[in-house]
């Protein structure tokens, strides 16, 4: 039997009451048994400075990369700032991609859930994000998307989903990704 896919689940966001936090909490409670999906904090990733990248880097940062090389995908989950993604999930971008040539993300099939409280659902941060992929070489799960929108309405006071349909989707669309992963890397 193999064990389960080591996915790595970063969020785009700090606030207490994210919606995007509240959304990858809900994708790691309704991962199939083929995923372990586990939330990867970045907040507290110093900004991203050439000159830290030594062969002692910040232990922040080395913590980071390391936990990301482990994990064999990654899904970001992600709110939209100006149109594009936080700077804080840039930031760990940044970090996990240096020092050139060692990047952690390299040949990791990845997904992308935007979440948002408007209508959009965060449509230029999820297209955004896609344009590093390129660069990183990160096979992106080109369907099924990704965008919630509305999110606001789609959780109770715990933080649980509420809605049947957004559950059956995000249920959908891990086990998409699930057969994603064993396309892009078999086992």
């Amino acid at each position: 039997m193999t064990s389960p896919r080591d996915v790595a689940v970063l969020v785009g966001s700090l606030r207490k009451e994210s919606l995007s936090r509240k959304t990858a909490n809900a994708l790691v409670r309704l991962a199939p048994a083929s995923l372990a999906l586990e939330i990867v904090e970045i907040g507290d990733l110093a900004l991203y400075n050439q000159d830290l990248d030594t062969d002692t880097p910040p232990a922040g940062w080395a913590a980071f990369r390391s936990r990301v090389g482990r994990a064999q995908a990654v899904i970001f989950v992600t709110p939209e700032y100006n149109r594009s993604v936080p700077g804080l999930l840039k930031n760990a971008i940044d970090v996990g991609s240096r020092p050139y040539g060692k990047s952690v993300w390299s040949g990791k099939p990845c997904a992308v859930v935007s979440v948002s409280p408007g209508a959009l659902a965060a449509f230029g941060a999820n297209h955004h994000i896609r344009q590093s992929f390129v660069f990183l070489d990160m096979p992106a799960m080109q369907q099924p998307e990704a965008y919630i929108g509305n999110a606001a309405s789609l959780f109770d006071a715990q933080g649980q989903l509420v809605t049947d349909s957004t559950r059956d989707f995000l249920t959908k669309y891990l086990a998409a990704f699930s057969a994603w992963c064993d396309k892009i890397a078999p086992r």
